[in-house]
């Protein structure tokens, strides 16, 4: 069962600043020499901006392959956590171990921004949290000022909050297990980079985690595994199928899923295949026996593919029984004087 985390009542404490450039191109690597601090008012709209993006999110740990304790961010968080007033100096190492990661020509420079936060509920707890963003592009503004009397308008380049590409947020919740982490990554051309090589996490592989993955792993086989020349409406049964399946079962077994919602050897043999590329892009192996989260599989129901869009500007919408007898109302034809596919629905009255 995923974690109760609400920001309802989190407010930002400090912050420390640094430019993090690419050491590969000899770019600008500096930190602030004090922590930025704020106002009530400011610190209040901070605290969103640098926690909205997190929410919603799958919950990871850090982890090491011989020790938790021996992850950077690991050691970092605990000195934070177990004493504030390290913000500064650690934010700095927080900052010099980004820059060692960042050695690859793709990762472009940022603005990186490491944050105290406090009184973030999980589980109705009250805890501290450390946020930690990337922002790699500057948007540019207009600001209305006066001068010598006058007004006068100027542009400046700043962060968006919207736009912040990159972020990390550690609670100080189960630190044995790896601490709580949260992530994000909008670039997502080089994922590896900020989950794997900085902040080196792993997904809690609960019931929900489990549930949504597999989910997401049907619909992206209907979608893109399936042979070419596979018809819309079968690509949909076959989606549909498999989200049948958690939404009858308790428990997710694949040997059974794939005997009941695949059902031949030469789909079954398409999916396992399909089953370890998808693995190997998220990086995460997927358990073949776990709980089903109800939760989730209304999720995921609600985001089936159940339409077929044609080229002409006709958008075709199927309910999820349809689907099912799609091959007894509904057939296809290719009319050879206009060279075109055509499809055509039988239907007993309007309703």
């Amino acid at each position: 069962m995923s974690l109760r985390v609400n920001f309802q009542k989190a407010k930002l404490v400090a912050m420390s600043l640094a430019k993090v450039g690419n050491p590969t191109r000899n770019e600008v690597f500096q930190t602030s020499k004090s922590l930025c601090q704020f106002a009530d008012d400011e610190a209040e709209l901070l605290t969103h901006c640098f926690l909205k993006s997190f929410r919603s999110l799958d919950q990871h740990h850090l982890t090491h392959h011989s020790s938790v304790e021996q992850n950077e961010l690991f050691r970092y968080a605990a000195e934070i956590f177990d004493d504030n007033d390290k913000l500064l100096e650690t934010g700095e190492l927080i900052a010099r171990h980004l820059r060692a990661k960042s050695n690859h020509p793709n990762i472009k420079s940022g603005d990186l921004c490491v944050a105290l936060i406090n009184d973030v509920s999980v589980g109705g707890e009250a805890v501290q949290a450390i946020s930690i963003v990337k922002s790699e592009s500057k948007v540019p503004f207009l600001q209305i000022s006066e001068k010598d009397g006058d007004l006068i308008l100027t542009t400046e380049q700043g962060i968006y909050p919207e736009k912040i590409d990159k972020g990390c947020l550690i609670l100080n919740h189960g630190r044995a297990d790896g601490f709580s982490v949260y992530l994000f990554d909008k670039g997502g051309g080089n994922t590896h980079f900020w989950v794997r090589d900085f902040v080196s996490a792993a997904p809690v592989k609960d019931e929900d985690f489990l549930t949504k993955r597999y989910s997401e792993l049907c619909a992206a086989f209907a979608e893109r595994g399936l042979p070419e020349g596979t018809m819309p409406e079968q690509r949909m049964e076959v989606a549909s199928k498999a989200q049948s399946y958690f939404n009858e079962k308790e428990e997710f077994d694949r040997e059974e899923f794939e005997s009941s919602a695949l059902e031949t050897p030469e789909r079954i043999a398409q999916f396992e295949a399909f089953k370890v590329d998808y693995e190997e892009e998220k990086g995460q192996e997927l358990d073949d026996k776990f709980a089903v989260s109800k939760k989730e599989a209304e999720k995921a129901e609600k985001r089936l593919k159940s339409r077929m869009r044609l080229d002409v500007g006709v958008e075709l919408r199927f309910k999820s029984g349809f689907i099912h007898v799609a091959d007894k109302f509904m057939e296809r034809g290719h009319d050879e004087d206009k060279q075109m596919d055509y499809v055509k629905i039988y239907f007993h009255k309007e309703t």
